[in-house]
């Protein structure tokens, strides 16, 4: 049962986490800024969420594959923020 408290506290707080995300997208004035929002908000909201996860399910395999889940999206995350903040500044848009 402390587990369970547990796997709802951190996926709760993982939402939150996504929930800043999303507001820091609509409401910070530049690409950079929106990035670096995303980014952060994300990945710490994935990896608390994959961490409540891993306490709910208990086995080694589950944990394994929630993990590599975990580092995956940070990877996917880096790469697409540096390719969209790369695009933005050779198109030289402004916002």
């Amino acid at each position: 049962m402390l587990t369970d408290w547990w796997t709802i506290a951190l996926v709760t707080v993982g939402c939150a986490f996504f929930l800043a995300g999303t507001v820091g997208l609509l409401r910070f004035p530049d690409v950079h800024t929106r990035l670096h929002a995303l980014t952060k908000a994300d990945n710490v909201g994935l990896g608390l969420i994959c961490l409540g996860l891993m306490i709910h399910d208990g086995t080694l395999p589950g944990i394994l594959r929630l993990g590599f889940i975990w580092i995956l999206a940070i990877f996917a995350a880096t790469v697409s923020a540096f390719l969209i903040a790369r695009w933005h500044e050779s198109a030289g848009t402004e916002d």
